[in-house]
């Protein structure tokens, strides 16, 4: 492969939200966790695991996840007397990772607005419409479709290292994905309802949920060529001091 086939390669790679209900094989994705697991890391300690939903294990979770966000969006949309109902009773609340409804700082705060209004926009939802933003956000909780989920941990004794080291090892595993036509996304949404997942497997208690992954074969839809912004180097890339 050329220079410039392999950078093609990397910018081809999207986010895929529309999964097609094609079953990917087992002896694949162990392909995928082989790939993955060539990434460089701290030591070589391999400081993460994954857990792999698929089937009623994957359905479960997803009916769980969806039967809470309902409830959660409820809260979010609802009157005062909604809110008080629904905190007092706890229902739909996050469980894990509270800290992700915090907003974004100043300076990263126009990427992650610039990236949604782009996205709404390709699919038709506008701005002020919160029912058919929260029925897309709904999606994340089924996976978009897709028939199998990973769930990343990382040791919490590594800290900010630990989750470098997941995230070369899942650079790798989407890159791999993508070579063998397979589609994901990596999923943030996923992550406050942690018991919901360790009621189905049985997570160490020292590994911290660190993001979800869906795979599959990617749906030939429209919201699936939606292409988010990139950033030039210039753009991160801090100059050294001028010496006076």
């Amino acid at each position: 492969m050329s220079t410039s086939d392999f950078s093609y390669f990397l910018a081809s790679r999207r986010s895929t939200r529309d999964f097609s209900n094609i079953l990917v094989e087992k002896a694949l994705i162990e392909e995928l966790i082989t790939d993955s697991l060539t990434a460089p890391s701290w030591s070589n300690t391999r400081p993460f695991k994954v857990c792999i939903a698929t089937g009623d294990v994957r359905d479960r979770i997803s009916h769980e996840f969806g039967a809470r966000w309902a409830k959660l969006s409820q809260f979010r949309n609802g009157n005062l007397i909604t809110k008080l109902r629904l905190l007092l009773s706890g229902a739909g609340l996050p469980t894990s990772h509270r800290l992700m409804a915090r907003p974004y700082v100043a300076e990263l705060k126009p990427r992650a607005e610039r990236v949604g209004r782009e996205l709404y926009t390709w699919i038709g939802v506008e701005r002020g419409n919160r029912n058919a933003r929260d029925k897309q956000w709904e999606k994340n909780y089924e996976f978009f479709g897709a028939p199998v989920e990973l769930f990343i941990y990382i040791h919490k004794s590594l800290h900010i290292f630990a989750a470098n080291d997941a995230g070369l090892m899942l650079q790798n595993l989407i890159l791999s994905a993508h070579a063998r036509g397979l589609g994901t996304c990596l999923q943030g949404a996923v992550i406050i309802w942690d018991d919901v997942i360790r009621k189905e497997f049985d997570v160490p208690k020292d590994y911290l949920l660190l993001t979800g992954l869906a795979i599959g074969y990617p749906k030939d839809s429209h919201i699936n060529k939606f292409g988010a912004h990139r950033l030039s180097p210039e753009e991160i890339i801090i100059a050294p001091r001028e010496k006076g």
